[in-house]
């Protein structure tokens, strides 16, 4: 699978969660008041703060609103809805020592969006699944929504 081709099937995955009818068990939602690029570039702040380099921001909203009438639907999911691609070599290697099969947890990814009807407020979202990652994240939400 080339390297496009994973990104591809990572996203379809986030948009899939952003997209899933109902809140989820496994996903983690926050929200904070402001604007759509404020609280974004908290969170890539937030992320730097780590050490961590952000490789691949998906522009999920922008997908959507560009392919919605080749799939037949003309409904407006977000206002705004990105979701940004990083990893931990630390956490991601104690991870993957304990059990190969962890990789699927690699890249992390945090989304943030907007709804339409209210772009003054600001959903960040990530899934959970192992400790060592889900505790990474939310201390990372944590400082960007302070």
């Amino acid at each position: 699978m080339t390297g496009v081709r994973m990104v591809r099937v990572l996203f379809a995955g986030v948009v899939a969660m952003l997209c899933a009818g109902g809140a989820s068990a496994d996903v983690v939602s926050a929200r904070a008041k402001g604007g759509f690029g404020e609280v974004k570039e908290n969170v890539v702040l937030a992320i730097q703060a780590k050490g961590f380099k952000i490789d691949y921001t998906a522009h999920i909203g922008n997908m959507l609103e560009r392919t919605g009438k080749d799939v037949g639907s003309t409904k407006r999911v977000f206002g705004n809805a990105e979701a940004l691609q990083f990893c931990s070599a630390v956490v991601s290697r104690k991870v993957m020592e304990q059990k190969a099969s962890n990789i699927a947890y690699c890249p992390y990814v945090i989304a943030l969006y907007t709804l339409p009807e209210d772009p003054k407020t600001v959903y960040v979202v990530y899934r959970k699944g192992l400790p060592e990652v889900d505790a990474l994240l939310a201390d990372i939400v944590k400082e960007a929504l302070q």
